[in-house]
């Protein structure tokens, strides 16, 4: 008997590039979304008859009750995603990112599981050293990175969960963001061929957007032997400054100009070197490289032009 997952949000930048995977491997995949940025990133799915989709709002109880009481899996993707989309609503996104998961773990039975999306912006800057494990201190400055660790203490109430600590997302999806830095980046590289940078020591560490969903999918292969922990996830070969991220795209766009300058600072604060051990000794490895990643937004910016894929 195949396994039943509802994908919340399931429409957006990392959604449209799991739920396909999701369906490949022959799971029933639910998807609820309420298509506020009025995407069309699931039209290929619809042929697909263990596909089901639900147009609606993932804080109104009467529309997710039905929907939890015939799941396996439950991977709450529907959030306000990062510091400024949070602070242009921030009761909104307090409702999405915090409220709405609360009540779904209150729906949940023992015998279900949900694998979360958090985020290791919740660092803040690490230790003194700007690095971070699992085991380290969080010292989350957002409102997006306050309430992703409020959801999850809230979820390790719950036994079976696995959360993930994500890395900032980068590469092409379906459902295009160009507010997420890798890719904002590259945009100006290709698009503006310079850049004023603040902060430009500021270290975080990247993910392939395909590899957030390959998390997933061996979390959900791995569940019982992963259950209960916490795993950042990250490329160990990405934890880069800003500068040094910038370098890279230099690298494939030789004319992009660099400038560093004494102003300007980020909401949310990160800096930070993050350790992905935890999550490689389960034998989950990347496949996507930066340099693969960047080279594949520049191919993609032929095509986009404009900014109507931004979140904000």
């Amino acid at each position: 008997m195949s396994l039943s997952i509802l994908v919340t949000g399931g429409a957006g930048y990392l959604g449209s590039t799991l739920v396909p995977v999701l369906l490949d491997r022959g799971f029933d995949v639910t998807v609820v979304d309420n298509f506020f940025y009025k995407q069309s990133s699931l039209n290929q799915l619809c042929k697909n008859p263990n596909f089901s989709i639900v147009n609606g709002d993932v804080r109104i109880k009467e529309t997710i009750k039905p929907l939890i009481k015939k799941t396996d899996i439950v991977i709450p993707l529907a959030a306000y995603v990062g510091a400024p989309l949070c602070k242009k609503d921030p009761i909104g996104a307090s409702s999405v990112n915090k409220d709405s998961i609360f009540m779904l773990l209150e729906l949940l039975s023992p015998n279900q599981s949900i694998l979360m999306p958090t985020t290791n912006s919740a660092y803040g800057s690490g230790d003194e050293n700007n690095f971070c494990t699992e085991e380290s201190p969080l010292r989350p400055i957002s409102q997006y990175a306050i309430e992703k660790v409020e959801v999850e203490q809230r979820l390790m109430e719950f036994s079976n969960f696995i959360s993930f600590r994500l890395a900032t997302v980068f590469g092409m999806s379906p459902r295009m963001r160009m507010d997420l830095l890798v890719n904002d980046f590259c945009y100006r590289a290709v698009n503006d061929k310079f850049i004023v940078l603040f902060e430009s020591h500021f270290k975080r560490n990247y993910i392939h957007v395909a590899d957030v969903a390959k998390a997933f999918t061996h979390g959900i292969d791995n569940f019982e032997t992963m259950r209960g922990n916490v795993f950042n996830v990250g490329l160990s070969s990405a934890n880069l400054s800003k500068l040094e991220l910038c370098e890279e795209i230099k690298k494939q766009i030789p004319d992009f100009v660099i400038t560093e300058a004494k102003v300007g600072k980020d909401p949310d604060q990160r800096n930070y070197i993050v350790s992905n051990e935890k999550i490689e000794k389960t034998g989950y490895i990347p496949d996507v490289t930066l340099r693969d990643g960047i080279s594949e937004l520049i191919k993609g910016y032929q095509m986009i032009k404009n900014n109507q894929y931004s979140n904000i």
